[in-house]
């Protein structure tokens, strides 16, 4: 039995950060802890950008317009979006997560997902660099241990 697995290398990698302004005090915290865990891991800082757009509404069509430049070898995605007293709340974070997962398979890019979906403000600081950790961080991770895997599995177009 093979077991593989990637690696978040992050040397020579090209990586795009697609972030939701809105709820701007937690995705900064997100954006914060994503390039840091980039950078940790060898991405060097000139190799990531950082593409601001204004909701989680918008972020799939954001990952997909990325990905057609064909520059990046993994994005990550970065958003808040917090209940509130109407179903605003249950459209928004379900089709940005569908819109998400969808630009991903399609488009064969690891996307890392780091749309919280909290019902309070405490519960998302928490998840961006509070008791919860910093879920920036996280989506990072998984979007270099995707390219690698992907890679081993020669499904890219890497040497």
């Amino acid at each position: 039995m093979a077991e593989i697995s990637g690696a978040p290398r992050g040397e020579g990698r090209r990586v795009g950060v697609v972030v939701s302004r809105f709820n701007e005090s937690i995705t900064r915290a997100l954006v914060d802890g994503a390039l840091d865990a980039l950078v940790r891991h060898g991405v060097r800082f000139d190799d990531i950008d950082v593409l601001w757009v204004p909701g989680a509404w918008e972020l799939p069509l954001a990952v997909r317009a990325a990905m057609a430049t064909e520059h990046y070898d993994a994005i990550v995605a970065l958003g808040a979006v917090i209940r509130g007293d109407t179903p605003h709340f249950d459209y928004v974070a379900g089709e940005a997560s569908r819109g998400l997962a969808d630009a991903s398979v399609d488009g064969e890019i690891p996307v890392g997902f780091g749309l919280l979906t909290c019902d309070t403000l405490e519960q998302a600081e928490a998840r961006a660099g509070g008791a919860h950790g910093n879920k920036g961080w996280d989506a990072a991770l998984a979007a270099l241990e995707m390219v690698e895997l992907m890679q081993q599995l020669d499904v890219t177009d890497e040497d």
